[in-house]
């Protein structure tokens, strides 16, 4: 497992601390000259043990809103009359912004509107999800929409209900939608930008707003080669700022990877770097009621592995050995070579490869 400390995401099982700790550690066994005063350090015992380690992935975060969609302008050019604030949550049927005055409504489905609605279309997925919509609206009252691909009379008969609802006269209800009267997006829209000021002209194809779904979520950044140990499901602890811990679940691990630039700034001439390549990582929670903080930070805990009868000693047992790497000291000061593993800083242990038996008993700072 890496131990790289990425950009905005940190291993929580890392080698820093124990290098500092065995450091200062190590200080009482060095050679004392006579000008130099011998330190003075409490030491305890640990006993080499096999156990459980847990292994546990850090990142940090921003509260937020899940999804990230745009909304762009389907039908006949002209004057933008209407639009909504920044923040404001448009629902199913509701209106997202209007054109010479005549609104574009809000459906819910994963298929955008690609041509008109009218009795004698052809069959297609988009007359099932326009027809689930009518039925979740109320407008099929005597439960005549078959749910299908096809678009029949008691579909025709629905959005003239829908038609009226909108005070629309009797002899205007055309039983039709137009593609530009109705966007689908998968979820209700809560906005975050407007990208057209009201009386800015628009055109087909010009993206008038954009938004999030309504459903919390912690985004952050994970760093690439700390990916394969986080999967879509994971459970979470979530760290909020004045608030106890909740509960999350990873939603969507990103598939596309960015990395920030060596030097200062966004010069694209300056070389990237792998090392601080990461990828979105977005996960729902569940805010305790009254928590309204938005784009508050917070830190996210992942267990991206458990793994059983490991043999472990404590991280502040770990010294820095003469030319590189870790040793222990022996209960009795015999130094022994080891080499360390996982580490799970949240318990302070660490699991040895070689260099121990289970029994055995090494030293440590006294607590």
């Amino acid at each position: 497992m890496s131990r790289r400390r990425g950009a905005g995401a940190v291993l929580a099982v890392v080698v820093a601390t124990p290098l500092a700790a065995g450091v200062a550690y190590a200080a009482r066994s060095a050679p004392n000259t006579p000008d130099t005063p011998a330190a003075s350090v409490a030491i305890g015992t640990a006993e080499v043990t096999h156990s459980t380690l847990t292994e546990r992935v850090q990142v940090s975060g921003v509260l937020g809103y899940a999804g990230s969609y745009v909304v762009d302008h389907q039908g006949a050019p002209g004057v933008l009359t209407a639009a909504p604030d920044v923040g404001k949550t448009i629902g199913r049927g509701g209106v997202l912004y209007r054109v010479a005055n005549a609104p574009v409504r809000l459906l819910l489905g994963p298929v955008p509107a690609y041509r008109d609605f009218r009795y004698g279309m052809s069959d297609g997925p988009d007359v099932r999800q326009l027809e689930q919509n009518l039925v979740a609206m109320g407008f099929d009252p005597y439960h005549r929409i078959t749910v299908d691909r096809h678009f029949g009379a008691a579909t025709a008969a629905a959005i003239r209900r829908w038609e009226a609802s909108w005070g629309r006269p009797a002899y205007q209800r055309t039983g039709r939608l137009t593609q530009g009267e109705i966007v689908f997006l998968p979820a209700p829209l809560r906005v975050s930008q407007l990208e057209i000021r009201v009386g800015g002209t628009v055109a087909p194809g010009t993206t008038v707003l954009t938004g999030t779904s309504t459903s919390r979520a912690v985004i952050a950044q994970l760093d690439t080669a700390q990916r394969g140990t986080v999967h879509t499901g994971d459970q979470v602890e979530v760290t909020l700022p004045d608030a106890d811990p909740i509960q999350g679940r990873v939603i969507a691990v990103g598939q596309v990877a960015t990395a920030s630039s060596d030097g200062a700034g966004n010069d694209p001439q300056q070389p990237t770097n792998p090392d601080t390549a990461t990828v979105p990582l977005t996960i729902a929670v569940r805010l305790p009621s009254g928590f309204g903080l938005d784009q508050a930070p917070v830190t996210v805990d992942i267990t991206a592995r458990t793994r059983d009868d490991v043999l472990l000693i404590p991280i502040a047992a770990l010294l820095a050995r003469p030319g590189g790497g870790y040793q222990v000291r022996l209960a009795g000061g015999a130094a022994v070579r080891v080499e360390p593993g996982s580490f799970d800083e949240s318990t302070g242990q660490v699991e040895v490869v070689s260099g121990l038996t289970a029994g055995q008993t090494v030293e440590v700072p006294a607590s």
